[in-house]
């Protein structure tokens, strides 16, 4: 199992290193950090997917924009054609067709704006984020996170309840319908009801993709939490229970601790994170 780390949408929110914790100038650098996985008989399988195309040319067109202005200037978004998903699986050689599973953390709007993108996949979700994200949006937060138009296009869910066989302590759901036993969603609640990490078996232990469980590298592989204080100000914006949240991620930082030779964690928006990936590196 070949598994490729994407940087599926780029974010500069002004403040520098109060946000990734290393900027020198006015601008953070956060990132959408997505997975590719190359199955030996089950296709590619994504991982999140980022902005879309349709992000990226028609981001608020109304009546019901796919971003909303004030988030994106706050985060101040830098929509690229060529971060999409979509153009860098097509650039590893591959089509659009390839893609049969897309596994999502959660259906916040930097993480299934590619959803449409590839319309012949089955998205596999937490029956909670998707009944959340559909559904009534009453606060300021939830209509501005779960855009409506992102997922529309999408013809095949597989949802999934919040209980299966542990995984190092979590419950988790295996039997990912039409997917091998190598890939599984652990609910990890807190930032949404429906929040979920994705654990991919790669032959050499496991891989963590934690969504936003957590925003900075800091906060994971310390017995002590760090994080910038723009990305402990956004997760608590954004968390819709801190108690649950902070619960999970301290379970994930003693995981990160605890079981270092056997699961490596990372989060979808460090760039750090994401670089050492890429560079095969260890976190």
């Amino acid at each position: 199992m070949k598994i490729h780390h994407l940087n599926c949408g780029t974010d500069c929110p002004l403040g520098g290193a109060l946000f990734d914790g290393r900027s020198v100038g006015p601008l953070g650098r956060i990132v959408c950090h997505c997975l590719l996985i190359e199955t030996d008989a089950d296709g590619l399988v994504l991982v999140d997917t980022g902005y879309g195309l349709a992000d990226v040319h028609h981001p608020h067109r109304p009546p019901s924009p796919r971003i909303t202005l004030p988030w994106r200037l706050m985060l101040n978004i830098r929509l690229r054609e060529t971060e999409t998903a979509l153009r860098q699986v097509e650039a590893l050689g591959f089509k659009a067709a390839d893609v049969r599973h897309i596994v999502v953390t959660h259906l916040d709007f930097d993480h299934a704006g590619g959803l449409e993108d590839f319309s012949d996949a089955t998205v596999h979700v937490m029956a909670r984020e998707y009944d959340d994200a559909t559904g009534p949006r009453a606060s300021v937060v939830a209509r501005n996170r779960w855009r409506p138009r992102q997922p529309d296009g999408v013809q095949q869910w597989q949802r999934y309840g919040a209980r299966g066989e542990p995984w190092f302590g979590f419950d988790a759901v295996r039997d990912l319908t039409g997917l091998p036993p190598d890939i599984l969603l652990v609910p990890l609640p807190g930032h949404t009801w429906g929040h979920a990490g994705v654990a991919v078996q790669t032959g050499e232990g496991w891989l963590l993709h934690a969504g936003d469980a957590y925003f900075y590298r800091e906060e994971m592989r310390g017995a002590r939490r760090r994080c910038t204080p723009g990305l402990r100000a956004y997760q608590r914006l954004m968390e819709v229970d801190a108690r649950s949240r902070l619960l999970n991620q301290a379970r994930l930082r003693e995981l990160s601790i605890g079981r270092a030779g056997q699961v490596t964690i990372a989060c979808a928006h460090d760039p750090v994170e994401l670089e050492r990936c890429q560079a095969g590196q260890p976190l």
